[in-house]
């Protein structure tokens, strides 16, 4: 485990940069570090914003509580579009929409938990492809007459 917060920092970049071009992701890094995000995403129609972060630190028994500011306190509104939150015991990503964390000091972030808060967003890497998840439009059922 690399122990210097900040050397953490750039490795989990890189580890998010493979797994995000793995998974077929255009990615591109801001130019300098005062941008307030670390990657940017084509999806074609738009580009995205992510701001990586990490986690070792446990939350209870089975959770990680993962720190969401800057050095000046919770991040602003717009500064970016999605957090990737990175579990690294669990080698687990939660991919968190801004408007869910927004103003948050921290997340608590359950991998194994069924129920968790944010279980919708755990390895959800759609959202950076700027797909939704599958959506039934319409069921349609019949049954026939004399069924017994």
């Amino acid at each position: 485990m690399i122990q210097n917060c900040k050397k953490r920092g750039e490795w989990v970049e890189f580890v998010f940069a493979v797994r995000a071009m793995e998974l077929g992701l255009s990615l591109a890094r801001p130019w300098g570090e005062s941008s307030g995000y670390d990657f940017t995403v084509d999806q074609g129609e738009r580009i995205v914003r992510v701001q990586v972060k990490s986690t070792i630190f446990k939350e209870g028994k089975e959770g990680y509580s993962c720190t969401l500011k800057d050095s000046k306190g919770p991040y602003k509104k717009g500064s970016f579009d999605f957090v990737a939150a990175y579990v690294i015991p669990e080698d687990v990503w939660f991919i968190l929409p801004e408007k869910k964390i927004r103003g948050m000091w921290s997340v608590g972030l359950y991998p194994k938990l069924e129920t968790a808060k944010y279980r919708e967003y755990q390895e959800a890497w759609h959202l950076l492809r700027g797909e939704r998840p599958e959506v039934i439009g319409r069921m349609e059922a019949c049954a026939e007459e004399g069924f017994s």
